[in-house]
């Protein structure tokens, strides 16, 4: 989902006009307008970013992440989009180091795959990984 869409919805789903989130973030109304046409997007700046997703009442987290996207279109998403949106939802309900823990282990996960489908060992296999043994018979 794009950026402009994605502008345009989280106000839409607020309930918010551009008139009462311009008098809430400080962004201009019309300066809002053009944002969510796509008209000067690509002048958005921080600033203007985080006073719209304030008014919205999201974080930089809530509204660059999948979460939103699931909430503004779900049709959108496959089945393993979901299940990732799922698993990162419940992922945020456990307390943060838990949250830490379980993020490293998984991205030790990944490299480990990823390291095994492009045959980059670094040197060594991952702990765990018996390298294949190339073999041939003598058939003489």
């Amino acid at each position: 989902m794009d950026l402009v869409l994605k502008l345009r919805e989280a106000r839409r789903m607020r309930g918010l006009t551009q008139r009462d989130v311009a008098r809430m973030s400080g962004v201009g109304e019309k300066t809002i307008s053009s944002f969510e046409t796509g008209e000067r997007i690509g002048s958005l700046k921080l600033k203007q970013l985080e006073r719209l997703l304030s008014a919205y009442g999201l974080s930089p987290a809530d509204f660059f992440g999948s979460t939103i996207e699931k909430n503004m279109a779900p049709w959108e998403l496959d089945d393993t989009q979901m299940a990732i949106v799922r698993l990162m939802d419940e992922l945020h309900t456990l307390p943060q180091p838990l949250q830490s823990k379980l993020l490293e282990k998984f991205r030790l996960m990944v490299e480990t795959v990823t390291d095994v489908q492009t045959g980059d060992y670094r040197g060594a296999p991952p702990a765990g990984v018996v390298p294949a043994i190339a073999t041939t018979r003598d058939r003489s």
